[in-house]
């Protein structure tokens, strides 16, 4: 299988560190003009940098806005008025018990976990059915269908994706553009790793953290370690090309096994 992504513009939100960066990466070494966006100029620039250092690409551009706000939003679409593919990455997560979020905290994980992502993609879908040819991908998370118990708010913004990209996809049917969820299980990210050693404790090595998580926390996963950010960028790179024409309004699992259900 052979994906050459040359003469597409891809932009993906959230993509300085983790599975965002590991998207990107995976599409600029297929060729495509990848726009690298975070909110940090800095930190995004550099990111920027990393991928056109390991990819050879001289075509990956730095996209510094918070995507979280309708201001970012819109700043982005008025440098870039038109893209082919549109990786929805961008998110947030932490645990707290569910009747101490306040409503503040509720508002802000849909702001920055669901409406950074309708903003976008209600701005560019149009747009790329009317050039007849599109990828749109919400990352969204086992979370969509297990809502963890820890993080119910972030699961709740993980589920309206589903929603959200199932009735855009319904919206433009035959139109060449397609609009998919990708649903990552346990990654090891920054902020994964993070939650993982804060859960178990510093002094406890991360090997033997990550082994504990999986048995203790995720007891359900069929890999039985974390995902790796490029395993999930694998399948985001399917769903973006030309070759994912048949998978459309779908939920696409790279979870590891950890959902314990046949269709989620």
């Amino acid at each position: 299988m052979h994906i050459d992504l040359s003469g597409r513009t891809a932009l993906v939100t959230g993509s300085t560190s983790g599975i965002g960066q590991a998207i990107a990466t995976s599409f600029a070494r297929a060729g495509a003009r990848v726009l690298v966006n975070g909110r940090d100029e800095k930190r995004t620039r550099e990111a920027a940098d990393r991928i056109r250092e390991e990819t050879g690409n001289r075509d990956v551009q730095a996209m510094a806005a918070d995507v979280a706000t309708a201001e970012g939003a819109q700043a982005i679409t008025v440098v870039e008025p038109d893209v082919d593919i549109l990786v929805n990455n961008t998110g947030i997560f932490a645990a707290k018990p569910v009747f101490e979020i306040p409503d503040e905290e509720w508002r802000r994980f849909f702001e920055v976990n669901v409406l950074s992502g309708v903003r976008l993609a209600r701005f560019y879908i149009p747009r790329m059915a009317e050039r007849g040819w599109g990828r749109v991908i919400f990352i969204s998370s086992d979370s969509s269908v297990l809502p963890p118990t820890e993080m119910v708010h972030y699961g709740m913004t993980k589920t309206a994706q589903l929603a959200v990209s199932r009735g855009m996809a319904q919206s433009v049917a035959g139109s060449g553009v397609t609009v998919n969820c990708v649903l990552p299980g346990p990654t090891l990210t920054p902020g994964v790793e993070e939650f993982i050693t804060d859960l178990m404790g510093d002094e406890v090595p991360f090997s033997e953290a990550e082994r504990r998580f999986m048995t203790e926390e995720r007891p359900t996963s069929l890999l039985g370690r974390l995902i790796r950010p490029e395993e999930v960028a694998n399948l985001v790179l399917y769903v973006g090309s030309e070759l994912s024409a048949a998978t459309n309004g779908a939920a696409l699992r790279a979870d590891g096994g950890v959902i314990p259900t046949i269709i989620p």
